[in-house]
């Protein structure tokens, strides 16, 4: 196991179960100190996984960890978040992932006002607002890392007739909040570009089967529309130690493993079983 990420300093925002939690534990694993970052401390009402959990799962590893709770949707709690973040690390944030997101189904004609800011304020300002806080540092220091997850929902149903998967429309508020994400990762990679700042966004292929996809499509999908933990992770991490002239692009993980001949490795970073 490499430990191409000692020294980082990592926030990763969505971390108490899923995608998130995966991703902090690939990042410790290889070295870097990471602050976790979630509403649930302990436990929810519903899903299994928690900020404590995820911090006993990379204790292991003895890098530090920093555990904020916060809700992104709440702008007074996303300006504290890396002055939070920098002071329990010791320093500034090198490594940021968008991962959280908010995920809220219905169809159009009926969707409410409430959900559709609650929708917007977790996809695309809380990203753009975490990314705007960490950017002076990392030009400062001539390098950074801020990798934002996207979804495959992005994509126009052609039609009629339209094939518009297990979801049908009701994803579409969903997708146009990660279509505004892609743009504003592109409009920064472009922006930053030369000094040394690289801001791409990652999507998975397919379905990956985290706490809260099982819980909403488990059971429905064939094999071939679901992509491991591991494949997902790969995916992120490369993108987290990625070249300065790699920025503002909308990849795909299982394309990005193929184009980069990436190993997919476990999650503690060894070979994968």
């Amino acid at each position: 196991m490499t430990k191409r990420f000692a020294g980082r300093r990592a926030l990763v925002t969505g971390a108490s179960r899923g995608i998130g939690a995966a991703i902090a534990q690939r990042l410790a694993a290889e070295g870097a100190d990471v602050a976790i970052v979630a509403r649930t401390l302990e436990q929810h009402d519903h899903l299994a996984g928690s900020l404590l959990a995820t911090q006993r799962r990379i204790a292991e590893y003895g890098t530090r960890v920093a555990v904020i709770v916060a809700d992104l949707t709440d702008a007074a709690d996303r300006d504290r978040i890396v002055p939070a973040a920098e002071a329990a690390l010791g320093g500034p944030i090198e490594i940021l992932v968008n991962n959280a997101a908010a995920a809220m189904y219905a169809p159009l004609e009926r969707f409410p006002l409430k959900r559709r800011h609650i929708t917007f304020e977790a996809n695309v300002h809380a990203p753009l607002d975490l990314a705007q806080a960490v950017i002076p540092a990392m030009k400062a220091a001539g390098e950074g890392w801020i990798v934002n997850l996207s979804s495959g929902s992005t994509r126009l149903v052609s039609g009629p007739p339209f094939d518009a998967g297990v979801q049908g429309s009701t994803i579409a508020v969903y997708g146009a909040s990660k279509a505004a994400l892609n743009r504003i990762t592109n409009g920064l990679g472009m922006e930053l570009f030369g000094a040394g700042v690289r801001v791409n966004t990652v999507e998975p292929r397919a379905a990956v089967m985290s706490e809260g996809a099982e819980q909403l499509v488990g059971g429905t999908l064939r094999p071939d529309q679901i992509e491991s933990m591991e494949e997902m992770v790969e995916a992120v991490v490369a993108l987290c130690d990625g070249p300065a002239e790699f920025t503002g692009n909308i990849t795909v993980s299982l394309d990005l493993i193929a184009a980069w001949n990436l190993e997919v490795r476990a999650l503690d970073g060894g070979p994968r079983r």
